[in-house]
């Protein structure tokens, strides 16, 4: 079978919805349609690309990297047809999005550039939320992902406006030869001897948020390092152990770092859409919300430690 552009839009409506009957109705397809597609698809591949569960499909570690990579050529298809960005003045309005330090970002893009064909997306990546807001408040951007701390909401005037996308506990990350690396979570207290990585100021709250936490778990970290890199850098660090870190809870883990939860969930963090009332409309702010949501669900997918904080958090809410 050679794999088409309807094959991958298969494979990204399961992921955005979960199940193989909501795929179908957002596709317009029968179920058993959708089915048989999955698992022509799959024979493709010569591996399952979803786990079939009670609850519904979510992607494998493998299918979820292929899903990636089905949406940017489906966005690139997606451009195509639409002609270059840089077409006639006026063909294609520009929607200018700012995203703090999040790894959502990739896949709401993609997402968007399918369900605002006819927006060119211009992307700027923007450390600071408090700087996130200047640049909405001056009309410097449209759009933004920010992010902010429970009882410290995000503040600013009133021709902007933002909505939680959602909250999320912060995680650490140690080496795996740490001496809590085996641990199924780890109190903030039994770190108060390892020294930190920490990204710098936020303009919302962080690191003060961190300190305050480790404040009341009886300490004060003994050294910090102030780091602001790419992932990837920061887990070499950390597999050499040169210090801990405090991460978002879909990091992945590798082969020499582990993630795991604190104990107690002293620290949350909360990403939200943040825009211009004046420059998103209704319909472009939802496909921005979902976007959004749809791409941090498929993080959760391929967040098996964070899956499990979950289910037990939740049973011990139920209990």
């Amino acid at each position: 079978m050679d794999l088409e552009l309807r094959h991958l839009r298969v494979l990204c409506a399961l992921a955005d919805a979960g199940s193989v009957g909501r795929a179908a109705s957002d596709l317009g397809y029968s179920q058993p349609a959708v089915s048989a597609q999955l698992q022509r698809i799959e024979r493709h591949f010569g591996q399952a690309l979803f786990e079939r569960g009670t609850m519904g499909v979510r992607p494998t570690s493998y299918g979820a990297e292929v899903v990636v990579r089905a949406r940017d050529i489906l966005a690139r298809a997606e451009a195509l047809a639409h002609g270059p960005a840089t077409g006639p003045p006026g063909t294609r309005r520009a929607l200018r999005v700012a995203a703090t330090n999040s790894p959502m970002l990739s896949g709401m893009v993609s997402r968007l550039r399918t369900v605002l064909p006819d927006r060119a997306l211009v992307v700027s990546s923007v450390y600071s939320s408090s700087r996130i807001v200047e640049l909405l408040e001056d009309g410097r951007v449209d759009a933004a992902i920010a992010a902010d701390y429970p009882g410290m909401e995000l503040r600013h005037s009133a021709a902007v406006t933002h909505r939680g996308i959602v909250t999320e506990p912060t995680f650490v990350a140690l080496p795996s030869r740490h001496r809590l690396g085996r641990c199924a979570q780890v109190s903030l207290a039994d770190l108060a001897e390892d020294a930190w990585f920490l990204t710098p100021d936020d303009g919302a709250g962080w690191p003060g948020v961190f300190y305050a936490a480790c404040a009341a778990a009886g300490f004060t970290p003994v050294a910090v390092h102030e780091f602001l890199g790419d992932q990837l850098q920061l887990q070499s660090m950390i597999a050499d152990g040169l210090g801990v870190s405090v991460v978002q809870p879909t990091l992945r883990p590798t082969r020499d770092v582990v993630i795991r939860p604190l104990a107690g969930t002293p620290l949350w963090c909360r990403y939200v859409l943040a825009w211009r009332r004046d420059a998103v409309g209704e319909e472009e702010t939802e496909a921005l919300f979902h976007s959004a949501t749809a791409a941090y669900r498929e993080l959760v997918g391929r967040s098996p430690h964070l899956k499990t904080w979950a289910s037990r958090a939740w049973s011990v809410t139920e209990t």
